[in-house]
């Protein structure tokens, strides 16, 4: 099964003093990269007076990700805030770690682990949200096979999303990936092959 788990909701946690410096973090669901410059920005904004407002994203895959250490020194910040977003295996999500500075300098190894400990302590304390990836199927098919349909789906545990009634009924259907196959494998077998299923990417 192919789960996507994120956080439910926002969330904020701050530490104790690390001498004399403030840390606190901010975690929210974002399932863009956008919405994740839209979280850093309202915390500018909130926080007009914080010295660093560092930030890590994840999306969904390998490659979607993004960091910034903002004006801390290189990989001390914004690295370690997404290693606690993927030791817990999350996507679609942003932290924010907003530091003021207390005067005395923590060094390039102390700031690594005031980032990543105040992320994933927040981290620890939100709520997760766990979803299956689906794929969404356009089926069309004629009004006498709307019973069969019905019964395909139930036997799923699938629900109807959009209905076309026109000339033939068009319904579109979210299909958990792993249930694909053998999801339109029983369409077929049951309708005698009248019902068409176009997922994305059929011509």
């Amino acid at each position: 099964m192919v789960e996507i788990v994120t956080v439910a909701g926002r969330h904020r946690h701050e530490l104790e003093k690390i001498k004399g410096s403030r840390f606190f973090a901010t975690v929210s669901p974002a399932a863009s990269l956008e919405a994740a410059m839209t979280l850093v920005d309202a915390l500018r904004r909130e926080f007009p007076d914080a010295t660093h407002h560092c930030w890590a994203w994840r999306g969904r895959g390998r490659d979607q990700y993004r960091y910034s250490d903002d004006g801390e020194p290189s990989g001390s910040a914004g690295r370690p805030i997404l290693n606690a977003i993927d030791g817990r295996s999350l996507s679609d999500v942003a932290v924010v770690v907003t530091r003021y500075y207390g005067g005395t300098k923590l060094g390039t190894g102390g700031l690594v682990r005031a980032y990543g400990r105040c992320a994933a302590e927040t981290l620890e304390r939100v709520e997760l949200l766990r979803s299956r990836t689906t794929t969404e199927a356009l089926l069309r098919f004629d009004y006498e096979l709307a019973g069969v349909i019905k019964g395909v789906l139930a036997a799923h545990g699938l629900t109807a999303g959009e209905v076309d009634y026109g000339a033939r009924v068009e319904m579109r259907v979210a299909v958990p990936d792993e249930e694909v196959a053998r999801f339109t494998a029983e369409l077929r077998e049951r309708t005698a092959g009248r019902v068409i299923a176009a997922l994305p990417g059929d011509d």
